[in-house]
């Protein structure tokens, strides 16, 4: 149980480190908050719900995924180089497409009810 609580603790500190470096994770928590609250404004079916979270977790998840490669690479090689760059691109890549098939989630979803709103 101790060793859980320690997991635990260990992961709060990789989210405050994420959140104090990465300036996309905080707007994008920002997103996720603003989303969550029009969640519960539309009444969200269970489904609905399913679908944004997942979106929200894969691209949270992704920036962090991002950002824990992005560090390993500059402590492998702190100079230019051009494989180092190639997969820091690799990773911005994954989390660009991320963020686009979130927001494609998104709007699917959103588009029926701001459409009830307006028609």
């Amino acid at each position: 149980m101790r060793h859980m609580v320690k997991s635990f603790g260990w992961a709060m500190n990789g989210l405050k480190t994420v959140w104090k470096e990465e300036r996309n994770f905080r707007l994008e928590t920002f997103a996720m908050v603003l989303v969550i609250a029009l969640a519960f404004i539309f009444h969200f079916s269970t489904f609905e719900w399913v679908a944004v979270l997942f979106a929200i977790i894969i691209v949270l998840s992704g920036e962090i995924v991002n950002t824990a490669v992005e560090d390993i690479c500059n402590k492998i090689q702190p100079n230019q180089d051009p494989v180092i760059g190639k997969i820091k691109d690799i990773m911005a890549g994954y989390v660009f497409l991320t963020s686009l098939g979130s927001a494609a989630v998104g709007i699917i979803i959103f588009f029926r009810h701001f459409q009830s709103l307006f028609f």
